[in-house]
């Protein structure tokens, strides 16, 4: 497997210290992802600074091991990172705890470890809370932000706009208005 540099940040939250630290903390990342539902795009992605900030860590290991009550605290301290804290903090513990008992607390292996894309998928498919949707988008940030290159990898990432093409803060921009604009198209398809 080939991993090419990547850039300093991601450009989801449009907060220079939350860019970044998705960037540098690979489970940041992971939770960023997984408190991504139901909230935008930057709260999602904010939430991983908010954390290690109020509990000083990111570390899955420290995040499995801790207190779910002191978690759950954490995450609806205000403001929240989540508009259901609780649910999210179950969420980020359980996802801490498949990533020290199966890759060792350290996130990165999920794609560092995958033998293809296939078996990268297949890795994140098996994430607390990491259905289809996230998980094509995750392979479009690994492969476009990071850099992944595995065989197969065109093979699992998607065509359409995701999260992987955003390169800026106005490419979120762009992303977030075909996003809405996608959603409502949805929408009305289901209405008719």
């Amino acid at each position: 497997m080939a991993t090419k540099a990547a850039a300093d940040r991601l450009y989801f939250t449009g907060n220079d210290d939350a860019d970044v630290l998705l960037m540098r903390e690979p489970f940041a990342l992971l939770i960023g992802f997984a408190l991504d539902q139901q909230v935008p795009v930057p709260t999602a992605f904010a939430g991983p600074l908010k954390l290690k900030q109020r509990l000083g860590t990111v570390d899955p290991r420290r995040l499995a091991a801790l207190d779910p009550a002191e978690l759950e605290a954490a995450c609806r301290e205000k403001p929240a990172v989540h508009r259901y804290p609780g649910t999210m903090a179950r969420r980020i513990q359980d996802l801490a705890q498949v990533v020290s008992e199966e890759y060792g607390g350290r996130a990165e292996r999920i794609w560092t470890d995958a033998s293809d894309g296939r078996d990268l998928k297949r890795r994140l498919g098996e994430l607390p809370g990491f259905g289809d949707m996230k998980v094509r988008s995750m392979l479009a940030v690994l492969a476009k932000r990071f850099g992944v290159r595995l065989d197969g990898m065109d093979d699992v990432v998607p065509k359409h706009p995701t999260l992987g093409d955003v390169d800026s803060p106005e490419a979120l921009s762009e992303y977030q208005a075909k996003k809405r604009a996608h959603k409502a198209e949805m929408r009305a398809k289901q209405q008719s």
